[in-house]
This record gives C-alpha cells, structure tokens and sequence, in this order.
C-alpha cells in the first residue's frame, strides 16, 4: 500500500510539473514561418522598467506589490508589417519631458518610416533591431524572439528611461471588416 501511495504521489507531481513547463510555448516551425515572414505580433505580458525608484515606490504602495503591477494584461503590443510598424505599450519609469496629455505618457504610435534589421542571437534566437525616422523620441527598439516563441523587447528613447518588456510572438490578427 504505501507503495502504492508512492507511485501515485510521483505520477501526480510529474503530471503537474509538466503541464506547468509546456505553458506558453507554439512549435518552433510556427516560430520559423513568422520570422520568415517579418510580419508578427509581439504580446507583452510583462514590464521591467530599468529605474529602481519606479519600483521602490510601486511596492511602498499598500496591498499591494510591484511584480503585480508590472504583469500586463491582455492587448499590449508591437506589430510589425512590412510597411507598418504599431507600438502600443505602457510605460512605468523616468520621464524627462512628460505631458499632462496622458496618452502621450505611453508608446502609443504608428510608424511608417522604418528599417528592421534582423540578425542572428545566441542559442538560436533571432535579434531584431528597429529604427523609426518619423518617431523623434524613439531611438530604437530592440526585440530578440528565441525558438520557442517567447520574446524580449527594450525600448530606447531620448525623453525617458529604457524600459523592457518579457511577451511572445503570434500570427497578425487581420481587422474585421
């Protein structure tokens, strides 16, 4: 009998191990066919601003804490077409030249006017690096996608701190017409 309980115990917990590590991941030939493409989504699902007082004082908050705070909810992304590059992110940092518009507190723009260089990362993840001409206060914004789908983007600008942000990587949703 307590052998029994042993084995059933293990069985569970390799069960429960492994549905919590494949969470996340599409196959690496779906991967391959959009960067092929160059026309992806990036999902954020996380925001990892880079200036500690921002997070000292997100957790002096009461109830609650910074790594809730930075946990993004659905619907923040970059989307990157051949002649169009849409940047909806939040941002949570130092900002230099803030404005009392708060839409503009964010990166919220459409680029016409880029270049996307795409080169090869470590462990064979591909790093993508974009340039916008008609954005004046984007420097440049920095995307590395590993094989599994998963994604790393850091935004540079002149008027704020650099800000990263932990996603994956999905189809374009084509507009409902």
């Amino acid at each position: 009998m307590k052998k029994f309980i042993n084995i059933l115990s293990a069985t569970i917990l390799i069960v429960l191990l492994n549905s919590c590590t494949s969470a996340g991941v599409i196959p690496s030939e779906k991967v391959a066919n959009l960067l092929q493409s160059g026309e992806f989504t990036f999902m954020a699902q996380k925001a990892n601003p880079t200036n500690y007082d921002v997070v000292n004082v997100m957790n002096s908050l009461p109830t609650s804490s910074s790594s809730r705070m930075l946990e993004l909810d659905y619907g923040y992304t970059i989307q990157l077409k051949k002649s169009e590059l849409s940047v909806e992110l939040p941002y949570f940092g130092r900002m230099y030249n803030p404005s009392y518009d708060t839409s503009k507190n964010s990166y919220r723009f459409t680029s016409k006017d880029f270049t996307v260089n795409d080169q090869p990362g470590k462990n064979g993840s591909t790093v993508y690096t974009m340039l916008t001409k008609d954005q004046p206060n984007i420097r440049r914004i920095i995307m590395e996608v590993f094989k599994n789908g998963k994604a790393y983007v850091s935004i540079d600008s002149n008027d704020r701190a650099t800000i990263s942000y932990n996603g994956y990587i999905m189809e374009n949703t084509v507009p409902k017409k």
